[in-house]
């Protein structure tokens, strides 16, 4: 698999690898498989995990800061 990134995401790859003191092509294949290979559901531990996610409700999206302002809530 050959994968094309834009300058923009290269100098950043190439700016955290250097303070990681890594290969811009080791940090990369690391995140990926971090994303990736390690992704895990979230496990509830205890009641208060359990708790949390039982109080959780997906709303849809996020209002913007102007939308729940004083003036946004009288429009």
């Amino acid at each position: 698999m050959v994968i094309s990134i834009n300058s923009d995401l290269e100098t950043a790859i190439d700016t955290a690898a250097k303070r990681k003191g890594v290969s811009p092509e080791e940090l990369a294949l690391t995140v990926l498989r971090e994303r990736f290979l390690h992704a895990r559901p979230f496990v509830p531990r205890n009641d208060w995990d359990r708790a949390l996610l039982a109080a959780a409700s997906d709303c849809g999206v996020s209002l913007s800061n102007e939308a729940v302002s004083s003036e946004g809530l009288y429009d």
